[in-house]
């Protein structure tokens, strides 16, 4: 059976994990390490370049290279968060045609779910890896605060990276799983996750005789270490323009250095209490070549972003009331994501939680292993004593309030944001003009008391209602998600028992055409870029032979005399190797490991006849 991954698709980086013998690892991508960036560039030649590779050239390429695309998955382009992104990013951020926020490269305009199936195949490609084996099914985790059209947009890139998305796990969630693996106590454990992108508080207990129980969650999706890094680069760029006089908003390349360099700062002031930033050949100013050179201190760096961190406690306080329990409940605080390391942020989450935080869990890693171990378990290969009965029981909640448009153009509420999942509710309606015969019920999802500020998820229509006042007729309307996160929406003639339901899938600013076009152009370019990597091989592999081809033919042919081998055997030799020079650019793989074998045979025959 092919295997079932976890994969966390961070803002900032990405991670697979696999249960291995039991056990949950994080998994080496190609160079090494265990995260992998979320960059991807399209260089002037077509190419995609994904991680490491992206990053690599970014100063060089800096209106072809995006990063933190995750906090735009899902979002209209006249969001304020995309208008946002549109201010603070070197990529061209563009109008889609169903409304929604694309990128700009090379002249084509990327959906952000196609951005993120490059960097869901490259986890795909490190898993098949290392477990020789095929992967096309994956539990992926987003922030616990996504909503549907961002879940489903996650979704939509599976699909196109070739991948069965499973389940979408929450990454709170994942983290507490993780955490509470064959431990054996009861705790109310605290997960606060802050990312490059997004922000999460869930509360979950933790039970190993009944399994994980998420009783609250909340958070912003728009609060990261991206907002940490923008800060960082708004000082630098007052510095240079107060200090020297040069504007640097309009010039990509000494953006990207100057963001990368507000990066790494951030980054080294988690470990020490100032960070020396040096950036020669900057700019170019009146007098030359601009070298720039200053130093930021952890206070103030801790000043300038403190309203951040206070955003995150104020939400941390709104988990706990939907909860219901105070400081004092909780057992255990988890914090999850990069943005956890910094200093300000640690003090903070101890004195408010009034504990030290745990540190027994890898904040960049814990998301994908938790992921792996739900994989695990939906896999069927969970045995009894690794999870009760030898399943992995969970239960989530509903990240925002689910209801209908009624008259007045109000909102009005079936599911309450935190409410466990599975679950069903209905809820009975009555008409509100004399003689309605037509019912048409629209799905949404939000927060505001106002019908047109919510997210639309769907609409359906009830018909054949009978004629009569306002207010006589009643239609049952009814609620279901189920532990898989389906939503059904049923309403209901009370009367006759006429019923109409749907099953409520959200749009991610793309169909189905365009979905079904992006993955046969995805499947296109990952068998070219196969192809063309198998031919890398097996031309570096036939280098390898000409060289020791060049190392041993000038010897033979000094000692032809001395020797016992035939002068036809060298002549052979040389002929092969130079024909394959010519050739090796253009020729079939096969035909290139083929001469390569040729090679190193004549290349021992002469090493022997040598001694």
């Amino acid at each position: 059976m092919p295997r079932v991954v976890g994969i966390d698709l961070g803002t900032t980086n990405c991670c697979v994990a696999a249960v291995d013998g039991f056990r949950p690892r994080a998994l080496l991508n190609r160079a090494g390490y265990k995260t992998t960036p979320s960059v991807i560039a399209v260089t002037e030649d077509g190419r995609r370049l994904v991680g490491q590779l992206a990053v690599r050239q970014a100063v060089m390429n800096p209106e072809h290279t995006v990063h933190a695309a995750k906090r735009l998955i899902g979002r209209p382009y006249d969001s304020p968060q995309v208008r946002h992104a549109i201010e603070h990013s070197a990529f061209r951020i563009v109008e889609g045609a169903n409304g929604d926020a694309r990128i700009e490269l090379r002249g084509r305009a990327y959906s952000v779910p196609e951005l993120s199936a490059m960097l869901l195949h490259e986890m795909r490609v490190v898993a098949e890896q290392h477990l020789g084996d095929v992967v096309d099914r994956a539990v992926v985790t987003v922030p616990a605060y996504f909503n549907d059209t961002q879940r489903q947009a996650v979704r939509d890139a599976g699909r196109i990276a070739g991948l069965e998305v499973v389940r979408i796990l929450n990454e709170p969630t994942a983290a507490a799983i993780a955490y509470g693996f064959e431990r054996e106590e009861r705790k109310t454990i605290v997960v606060y996750d802050m990312g490059g992108g997004t922000f999460d508080v869930s509360i979950v207990r933790v039970d190993p005789t009944v399994g994980f129980d998420v009783i609250a969650t909340t958070g912003d999706s728009y609060l990261g270490g991206e907002d940490f890094d923008h800060r960082v680069l708004a000082w630098l760029l007052a510095s240079i323009e107060k200090r020297h006089g040069l504007v640097l908003r309009d010039d990509p390349t000494a953006l990207q250095r100057l963001r990368e360099a507000a990066q790494k700062a951030k980054c080294e002031l988690s470990e020490t209490h100032d960070a020396e930033i040096q950036l020669p050949f900057l700019a170019n100013g009146e007098g030359g070549a601009f070298h720039f050179e200053t130093r930021l201190a952890r206070a103030q760096l801790e000043r300038m972003t403190g309203d951040l961190v206070t955003r995150s406690l104020q939400i941390c306080e709104r988990a706990l009331r939907l909860a219901e329990i105070r400081v004092s409940d909780v057992d255990e605080v988890i914090l999850v994501g990069g943005m956890t390391r910094m200093p300000a942020i640690q003090r903070a989450v101890t004195e408010f939680f009034e504990r030290e935080p745990c540190r027994g869990v890898h904040p960049d890693e814990v998301v994908a292993l938790g992921a792996a171990i739900t994989a695990f378990s939906l896999q069927g290969e969970a045995q009894s004593g690794v999870f009760p009965g030898g399943t992995m029981p969970l239960r989530d909640v509903t990240a925002h309030s689910l209801g209908i448009m009624v008259a007045g153009g109000r909102y009005d509420v079936l599911v309450p944001a935190n409410t466990t999942v599975p679950t069903r509710t209905t809820s009975v309606f009555a008409t509100s003009r004399d003689d309605q015969q037509i019912v048409k019920i629209v799905v949404l999802q939000g927060e505001s008391e106002v019908a047109r500020e919510n997210d639309f998820l769907a609409q359906f229509a009830l018909t054949g209602l009978r004629r009569a006042p306002a207010g006589e007729v009643e239609v049952e309307v009814a609620f279901e998600i189920d532990e898989d996160g389906i939503f059904r929406v049923a309403a209901m003639d009370v009367e006759s028992g006429e019923a109409q339901t749907i099953e409520v899938v959200a749009q991610s600013g793309l169909d189905e055409a365009e979905i079904a076009r992006m993955m046969h152009e995805a499947q296109s370019y990952m068998a070219e870029r196969r192809r063309l990597e198998e031919h890398e091989r097996a031309r570096q592999g036939l280098e390898v032979a000409l060289a020791e081809i060049d190392r041993v033919l000038p010897e033979a042919e000094r000692r032809i005399e001395r020797i016992t081998i035939a002068p036809t055997a060298i002549t052979k030799a040389r002929e092969i190797a130079e024909h394959v020079r010519a050739v090796a650019r253009d020729s079939d793989p096969r035909d290139l490991v083929r001469h390569a074998k040729e090679l190193e045979a004549l290349a021992s025959e002469i090493k022997l006849a040598l001694g």
